[in-house]
């Protein structure tokens, strides 16, 4: 029906004509990609991620197969959030407690107050 045995366009072809049109595309070197929703998480273990910016505008693609997970038990080591069940990890408080130069109760409190985010808490500390 079409003309032709390609079967598409030839991938240096299309960036540069992607390129043209002010379109830069960035392949992203991920280990993970968390899709977090209110009832599930999705979990991209080893993702190709490839960064497209049309002049300004971010778009993200994600090839893989995503494991379906309880919602807020994907993710590992966020140093910024709070643990799953709302508790701020020791770690965390030592941290804020040496840089701030205070208590570790009062690196506690700041921690809970800005919901386990590391930099804002050393930030009301200072």
């Amino acid at each position: 029906m079409f003309g032709g045995g390609g079967g598409g366009l030839n991938p240096r072809k299309m960036e540069q004509m992607m390129q043209q049109m002010g379109i830069d595309v960035d392949e992203i070197d991920a280990q993970e990609v968390v899709i977090r929703t209110e009832e599930y998480d999705l979990v991209f273990g080893n993702p190709e991620v490839t960064k497209m910016d049309a002049r300004g505008q971010e778009t993200y693609q994600i090839i893989g197969s995503p494991e379906q997970v309880e919602s807020g038990s994907a993710g590992g080591d966020a140093e910024t959030e709070a643990d799953a069940d709302g508790a701020i990890p020791d770690d965390d408080v030592e941290l804020v407690a040496t840089r701030a130069d205070v208590s570790e109760d009062e690196a506690r409190e700041a921690l809970e107050a800005n919901d386990g985010d590391l930099a804002a808490a050393i930030g009301d500390l200072e």
